[in-house]
């Protein structure tokens, strides 16, 4: 065992009935180093994270902790390692304060009796070490999302955390918030703490990452040192092939308008919207964490109450009181937060996809089990859905498949008008590159798509039209002819 590993995982192999999760991987981690685990959904991260921290048992494999096997029998074991995970969904209190989080469990006192000034002030002391600029007796459902994220980290190193692993920190913070989030990060590996990172945002990597290793159908498949790699070779190693057209986009819409919207409003977010979408065309929405992007569209869906403004469908006005009447006209919304928006996550993939079109199947009593299943097939075909069966549980599928599912939901209700917010958001490269085809495709035959998303290179390759937003108003749009950059959109979306 080499003495300069923090952490050593090696040979770990990992089993559920009919699925070899885990076979034969290892994991080197440095102190004071950010390490990449890169790999497509199922690749097996979460898996080899989860027994990292306790949560799963290894069949076979070592663990050494700065050149000690340990054994990791539970998440008590893990902590008392100096192990802790940060994972993609929160689990903090939301109505208890900053410092009660921290310290959940462990609370300072004795007895029944807790004291809190006590706790307030240790908190306040880890908080400020860190320069997070956070009061400990805040109640945490009073903070954004990344400083949920801080509170996590410093509840980690409250814990003399040494190995710390985070799960898709960026996924739902802006950009400067991010940079903040890096710079907490950088100041956590001066101390000698070692992170490994999960990200499927590629663009981050050569920022903050060290070095790298890509895992690939549960298998280990090698580590790279992020400076002498590119981001071709990374996807090659991660689906076992290269994505030679990452972006599928032929363009070429039509001046037919499909969907008008004038001044749409809802009093809070979105403050007056105008915009239009043609047929076969894809319109990109840019804009920063805020900018009211969500919310129009919820106007548009019917989603909100006591909202404002003209939406016309082919020339003609109509009226949208509720996602019955949007679906009525041809609109579809699959939204930004597909597991607490979308997802009936214990039903089956069957369930998921046939929810909005019970009509097709039922007509009183009599349920045409057949045609269901057809119509689930269809879409599980199209959208290329890994899947075992239609009877398989949806929250079991990986991120991507649950995505294609949901797309493939709202394509059965025959739209006009698609509205994808945050499509490929927590998807690998290979889902995104096929869920891109087949907007592509989707485009092609003549659906009109609305596209939301905070990835700017989605943005400039998939978008005909780009409508840049900023305090719920659309500041400009730029043709994709027009040889738009990032730079070109942020100084609308951030001025």
């Amino acid at each position: 065992m080499s003495e300069q590993y923090l952490l050593e995982m090696k040979h770990i192999c990992k089993s559920f009935p009919g699925v070899k999760a885990l076979q034969d991987v290892s994991l080197q981690l440095k102190a004071g180093e950010i390490h990449a685990l890169l790999g497509e959904n199922g690749a097996g991260k979460s898996t080899l994270i989860k027994v990292l921290g306790g949560i799963y048992i290894a069949e076979e494999g070592e663990i050494y902790i700065e050149g000690k096997k340990v054994e990791i029998g539970g998440v008590k074991d893990a902590q008392a390692n100096g192990i802790a995970i940060i994972h993609q969904e929160l689990v903090l209190v939301p109505y208890m304060t900053v410092a009660e989080n921290i310290f959940l469990g462990r609370e300072h006192g004795k007895g029944r009796f807790v004291n809190k000034e006590s706790m307030n002030k240790e908190a306040q002391t880890l908080l400020d070490q860190y320069q997070m600029n956070i009061n400990a007796e805040t109640l945490i459902k009073d903070l954004t999302i990344a400083q949920q994220q801080m509170v996590e980290i410093v509840k980690a190193i409250s814990f003399n955390s040494k190995i710390l692993v985070m799960d898709e920190p960026t996924s739902s913070i802006s950009d400067k918030e991010v940079g903040f989030l890096f710079e907490t990060m950088r100041t956590l590996t001066k101390k000698g703490v070692g992170i490994i990172y999960i990200s499927h945002k590629m663009s981050e990597l050569e920022e903050i990452c060290d070095r790298v290793t890509v895992m690939r159908d549960g298998t280990y498949v090698g580590t790279k040192e992020v400076k002498d790699t590119s981001k071709d070779e990374l996807v090659a190693m991660m689906v076992g092939r290269e994505l030679t057209n990452y972006y599928t986009r032929d363009f070429g819409s039509s001046d037919e308008v499909v969907l008008k919207c004038e001044n749409i409003a809802d009093g809070k977010m979105a403050r007056g919207a105008s915009f239009e979408v043609h047929k076969g065309e894809i319109i990109g929405f840019a804009g920063l964490v805020g900018a009211g992007r969500s919310e129009v569209m919820k106007c548009i869906f019917g989603l909100t109450k006591n909202s404002t403004g003209d939406i016309y469908m082919e020339g003609k006005k109509i009226e949208i009181h509720s996602p019955i009447d949007a679906v009525k006209y041809g609109i579809a919304l699959v939204p930004e937060n597909r597991k607490q928006e979308g997802l009936y996550k214990v039903q089956s993939v069957k369930f998921n996809s046939t929810i909005q079109v019970l009509k097709d199947f039922i007509k009183g009593i009599r349920v045409d089990l057949d045609k269901e299943e057809k119509i689930t097939q269809d879409y599980i075909d199209m959208m290329s859905t890994k899947t075992p069966s239609q009877e398989q549980m949806i929250g079991n599928l990986s991120g991507g498949n649950q995505q294609k599912v949901m797309i493939g939901r709202w394509l059965a209700t025959n739209p006009k008008v698609l509205i994808l917010d945050e499509p490929t958001r927590g998807v690998d490269v290979g889902a995104k590159s096929e869920i891109y085809a087949i907007m592509n495709e989707l485009a092609k035959q003549g659906m009109a798509i609305i596209m939301i998303s905070s990835e700017l290179p989605e943005i400039l390759n998939m978008s005909d039209r780009i409508y840049v937003m900023r305090e719920g108003k659309i500041r400009g749009c730029f043709h994709h002819s027009e040889g738009v950059t990032q730079e070109d959109i942020m100084q609308l979306a951030a001025v």
